[in-house]
């Protein structure tokens, strides 16, 4: 069926929907029992760095206490922790640090489960900040950083400092993106290529499996600057292929340039899939030997890329058979009501089934997106796809969780084929 034009692309904002429950505050056993041994910092060191984890005093074996630490001076008037996700914009107050009368020590408590995860930073005010309250929010959360006391780091979008992390013992685990001694490496080179429906050009990561191949698998994968380099998903691949968990592929990797360019291109932008599916794949196949067979190409992506993985299936099925879609932006766009948003799950209940499997994955903390992602899925169960996969995970709207789900998203779509292949070997 031809499409109906989506609205103007230009939305820059989700839904503004107050977090349903606050973060459950907590009080930290051990911080109590460090202040009072003396030495702290050296305790710290000795616990190997912030946060602090320990057993939740409740007994409760599924639940943590977490604490984030700031190591303050005399001019410190503020310390903000911002874990993704784990902050109602509109209580700030709530993520404060607490300091230690008396002491240099500044601290903020949380209960967790102890699945949970989330890449964080910290905000602090050494005395500089604006005297006016309408102002100091707004200037505080501007003076984001990276935690002296944790060596947990992740790359950061387009460039800058990298972000803190905290993983409790019951998370995924990012095995699957560590650089293993035998396995055969792929190569990445990093080409410009022009688009005449976008009218620019972009820098695209471009993926090769060790040994090459003939006839390969295709993962279409967004925001390519961040997985490559950024997070060297390259590795992840050598991984999963010398597994067997997925067969041969090459990624293609096509940078986002910058925020309004990458707002105004993957939100349900025709131009754009146009530029994957006519200008951006027969380049790659110009150079390398490709699969055109939809069931064995995968379009990829988290947040608006999610949405446009999405909508590449929708618009062009006969060249995208697998999406995988990570925390999709399936709010937009955010109209005054369901009639003038989540125009794409609109669409895909209006439309027939199509030939294209699914896999939908969100953190249970992005209380913004799941509304629109549950619809999204109730959508798709409703229309007949029996075999779209949604799952949701413990964290936020995370580069730190979509790593993993990446992984299991892969494997969840091509794992069987990568059988076959091998069978056929």
């Amino acid at each position: 069926m031809p499409l109906t034009a989506p609205p103007d692309g230009t939305t820059r904002r989700p839904p503004r929907i107050a977090r349903p429950r606050p973060v459950e505050r907590a009080s930290s056993a051990w911080v109590d029992r460090a202040v009072v041994r003396g030495d702290f910092w050296g305790a710290v060191r000795a616990a190997g760095g912030a946060p602090i984890v320990e057993p939740d005093p409740r007994g409760d074996a599924d639940h943590r206490v977490v604490t984030f630490l700031w190591r303050g001076s005399e001019a410190t008037r503020a310390v903000l922790v911002l874990p993704n996700k784990i902050v109602d914009p509109r209580d700030l107050a709530r993520n404060l640090m607490e300091r230690v009368p008396g002491t240099d020590i500044w601290h903020w408590s949380i209960r967790m489960r102890d699945d949970w995860r989330a890449t964080y930073t910290l905000c602090v005010d050494e005395g500089e900040g604006p005297r006016e309250q309408g102002e100091y929010w707004a200037w505080l959360r501007g003076r984001q950083q990276g935690d002296p006391l944790n060596s947990r780091t992740l790359a950061r979008r387009w460039g800058g400092d990298p972000v803190s992390y905290v993983e409790l013992p019951g998370a995924p685990r990012g095995e699957d993106w560590q650089r293993r001694e035998g396995v055969a490496r792929g190569t990445v080179t990093t080409h410009t290529v022009r688009s005449e429906l976008l009218g620019n050009e972009r820098p695209v990561h471009v993926y090769e499996p060790p040994g090459g191949g003939d006839d390969l698998h295709v993962l279409v994968l967004m925001d390519g600057e961040m997985w490559q380099p950024g997070l060297d998903v390259a590795a992840l691949l050598d991984n999963l292929i010398a597994d067997g968990r997925i067969p041969p592929l090459v990624a293609l990797l096509p940078d986002s340039l910058y925020s309004d360019l990458r707002w105004a291109e993957l939100a349900c932008n025709e131009r754009f899939v146009g530029f994957l599916e006519r200008e951006l794949l027969p380049w790659a196949a110009g150079r390398l030997s490709l699969t055109d067979d939809p069931a064995r190409t995968v379009v990829a992506g988290q947040s608006l890329g999610g949405l446009t993985a999405a909508f590449a299936a929708f618009a062009a099925p006969g060249r995208f058979g697998r999406v995988l879609a990570q925390s999709g932006s399936f709010w937009w766009p955010d109209g005054p009501d369901l009639e003038s948003s989540e125009w794409l799950t609109g669409r895909i209940a209006a439309s027939e089934k199509l030939p294209v499997r699914f896999w939908l994955s969100a953190g249970e903390q992005e209380w913004v997106a799941l509304p629109a992602l549950r619809r999204l899925r109730d959508t798709l169960r409703e229309k007949g796809y029996d075999d779209a996969v949604y799952r949701e995970y413990n964290g936020g709207h995370d580069y730190l969780c979509w790593r993993t789900e990446l992984a299991d998203g892969l494997v969840g779509l091509l794992g069987a084929q990568a059988a076959t292949a091998t069978a056929a070997a």
